[in-house]
């Protein structure tokens, strides 16, 4: 079986990862809402990523709402040692299946605690606040309120470490004013480079960058290129994006989803997957554009 750990490891705060993770969303239902097409499937998908090695799970209660946390508790709970579990606030969701914001000091709090107890833990090891921008892209803004109010409940002991999503460098900078920052979660993949600056900034103070849409998203990646690099490697075009993803930088720590077995499986071949100089290089010219 196919280990997470093949892909080494880097630091997540206090705790250190194996740098292939798994990301819960697409256990929800359609448009991350709902409860999974099939419950007995989501659970031995989360308990196989465990047993293959991977101890960073990237959640959130805003998915389903609830659903993913409660899958999470019922097919993990307790919780193995060394497993960190990464959740986020500042979103809620609409009874049409829309994300809003939530991002009030009152909300956030309510947030953690409803994390708490669908997780079944004491303290969380890991928020992130989710800033919703322009939903999937950031847009510039002072985040000071909403961290500051992370702040205060780590300070009360119910989140060990902070982190930030669908952010700016220059919210960055402002959040570590406030309180230490261990990871930022955005929008990068290997046609979808404009955190490049960003993650080499970050990989220079130990900071992990956690690409979300690793695999584009709910638009998977399209190129020739990738595909014929692929072909050439006796691999998935979506192993290989991954296999790039972790070729890019050190700090960076994947958390692609799946609610199947076999893509689980296939997702965690790309840890032990390398690529060669012409790979590489061929890879390098998807970026400017989606098709060749």
């Amino acid at each position: 079986m196919t280990q997470a750990t093949d892909a080494g490891t880097h630091a997540l705060g206090r705790f250190t990862v194996n740098r292939m993770g798994y990301g819960a969303m697409q256990l929800a239902g359609p448009q991350v809402f709902g409860p999974p097409r099939d419950p007995a499937a989501a659970l031995a998908v989360l308990r196989e990523a465990v047993a293959s090695g991977v101890n960073h799970i990237d959640t959130s209660d805003f998915y389903g709402p609830h659903v993913t946390n409660r899958l999470i508790r019922e097919a993990l709970h307790p919780y193995r040692e060394g497993l960190v579990i990464v959740t986020k606030v500042g979103a809620v969701r609409g009874e049409d299946a829309s994300w809003l914001p939530a991002q009030r000091p009152e909300q956030l709090a309510g947030a953690v605690h409803d994390n708490l107890r669908n997780l079944g833990l004491d303290v969380l090891d890991v928020v992130n606040l989710r800033v919703m921008g322009d939903v999937h892209a950031p847009a510039e803004g002072s985040i000071e309120p909403q961290f500051t109010a992370l702040a205060e409940l780590q300070q009360r002991g119910l989140i060990r470490h902070l982190g930030l999503s669908n952010v700016t460098a220059r919210q960055v900078a402002e959040a570590q004013r406030i309180a230490e920052v261990v990871c930022v979660q955005n929008h990068y993949n290997l046609v979808h480079r404009a955190d490049d600056a960003l993650i080499e900034a970050l990989g220079a103070q130990g900071i992990a960058y956690v690409p979300f849409f690793p695999l584009g998203g709910f638009t998977p990646l399209q190129s020739g290129r990738l595909s014929a690099v692929a072909d050439r490697l006796g691999a998935t075009p979506m192993q290989v994006a991954l296999a790039w993803l972790l070729a890019r930088a050190p700090n960076i720590l994947l958390i692609p989803g799946t609610s199947s077995l076999a893509h689980l499986r296939e997702n965690l071949a790309s840890a032990s997957l390398r690529l060669d100089e012409a790979a590489s290089a061929e890879l390098a010219a998807v970026a400017s554009g989606m098709g060749g």
